[in-house]
């Protein structure tokens, strides 16, 4: 670790210090031996700080010289009184919530104006320093939204908006302006205009088009043998998705019990080709299968990482199939595993921009799961520069979206709460652009009904949700 730290992150955090000019003011902690590792490396002017959840009851132990102790406050609790009065140097509270972030499943998170303003009116009135969480929570591209575990698992949602003072597209909220107006009534504030909203961009219908399936990709990628099966960490994928296929017993009988009692985080089953179910770490789908095996199937299982947890005591949590499998109690061996980078872009199905037509391709399933769509909409040449905008994939059940080739993170409107995939300007280009999906479950077309997307200048994070 030390190693990594000083090698690899902190010559990248060094310039951006405050004191060499850069935007990073202070530096948290949680040991005596990083704050010891922070001073060597990076300077003795260097501001750390440690967090804890209960001022008063950190007040009496774990002392760590010249490092700031602060208070993770939510709001609602009143510890900022508490902390001024037995601190005897500048007390500083780390965070006041102006929101939470969103799980998929479940109704989006808020935090009303009113009582975030009234919080922080009340730590200004008493002379406490405050930090808003978050004050712009932007958005977790690629594969790099989080999860949780706590009663159950937990993932989280491609968007970090938070219900935070700027949106996510760096949009000024009214929760900003009524957080402005505290502030000026004991600080100065920035004259001059009110910045407006970014006009977003209508970019409209698109068009897409099954272009390759993830078993032709598959092919393409190199496959791992081992007697047991293999964690995403083993197999040296951070993320994406590993298809596991393992050897079956001869003297297995037509019906069988299959178990997957770990499988981290979502599992599609396939039988001879043919869909079994999914198990589900989050939606807590059944973990034992009932299932008929003939002469010459395969078992196949392609597991899809759905985000690193982030928070908590389980932060060491491994991906894929973490234990043993078994078939009518028989344990799995001879694995055969491919591993499928999503955020590799090398190995996604290419075809030429202006390409607007594509041979057949069998989906990877019969309901359109497990298949690459490809789409090409237009930026009009006339405009100056392209808009932020914001991707609705109604119809569409989960999956992973790109916008040339730039990965926008996972959809999953199918559970909401969030609808929408944000889309800034910055990836895009006056003339032809190019959309891909990875749709892993269900796409909504058929003979007569086509599959599209919709570029919009409206972003829905509080869409229906089974709880």
């Amino acid at each position: 670790m030390d190693t990594w730290l000083r090698n690899r992150l902190l010559p990248m955090i060094r310039p951006m210090m405050y004191e060499n000019n850069g935007p990073i003011i202070m530096l948290t902690v949680n040991s005596i031996f990083l704050k010891q590792f922070l001073r060597e490396e990076l300077g003795p002017h260097t501001v750390v700080y440690i967090t804890y959840r209960s001022v008063v009851s950190s007040l009496v132990k774990d002392k760590i010289p010249r490092v700031y102790e602060t208070d993770d406050c939510y709001v609602g609790r009143n510890t900022g009184l508490t902390q001024r009065l037995t601190k005897s140097h500048c007390p500083f509270i780390y965070s006041v919530y102006g929101g939470w972030y969103d799980n998929w499943g479940e109704p989006h998170h808020t935090v009303s104006t009113k009582v975030v303003t009234e919080r922080l009116e009340y730590y200004l009135l008493t002379n406490v320093s405050v930090n808003v969480m978050m004050f712009h929570g932007g958005t977790s591209f690629g594969l790099t939204s989080g999860s949780s575990l706590s009663d159950k698992f937990r993932a989280n949602p491609t968007s970090y908006d938070y219900d935070a003072p700027l949106s996510e597209a760096g949009d000024l909220t009214d929760k900003y302006l009524a957080i402005r107006d505290v502030m000026s009534k004991y600080l100065s504030v920035p004259r001059g205009p009110i910045p407006r909203a970014t006009k977003k961009g209508v970019y409209g219908v698109v068009n897409m088009t099954a272009i390759d399936n993830v078993w032709n990709v598959a092919a393409r990628l190199p496959t791992v043998w081992h007697r047991f099966p293999l964690t995403f960490e083993v197999l040296d994928i951070s993320g994406g998705l590993v298809i596991y296929s393992p050897s079956i017993p001869s003297e297995i009988l037509e019906t069988a019990r299959l178990n997957l009692p770990n499988v981290h985080d979502r599992g599609y089953v396939f039988i001879g080709g043919r869909s079994a179910g999914i198990v589900s770490r989050d939606q807590g789908l059944t973990t034992d299968l009932a299932v008929r095996i003939a002469p010459g199937d395969t078992i196949t299982v392609v597991v899809e990482s759905q985000g690193r947890i982030s928070t908590g005591f389980h932060m060491d949590d491994f991906k894929g199939i973490t234990s043993n499998a078994t078939l009518n109690g028989h344990i799995l061996e001879g694995w055969n595993m491919t591993a499928i980078p999503l955020t590799d872009t090398s190995i996604l199905p290419d075809a030429p921009l202006r390409s607007l037509h594509h041979p057949p391709v069998t989906p990877g399933t019969p309901s359109g799961g497990l298949t690459f769509y490809r789409g090409i909409f237009t930026v009009p040449d006339e405009d100056p520069h392209p808009l932020n905008t914001f991707l609705r994939l109604d119809g569409w059940s989960k999956g992973v979206a790109w916008v040339n080739r730039f990965c926008l993170g996972r959809y999953w409107p199918e559970v909401g709460p969030q609808i929408t995939l944000y889309v800034p300007w910055s990836i895009l280009k006056r003339g032809q652009n190019e959309l891909l999906l990875l749709e892993l479950e269900s796409a909504p077309c058929s003979s007569s009904l086509p599959c599209t997307a919709t570029l919009q200048d409206k972003h829905v994070l509080d869409g229906p949700t089974p709880t």
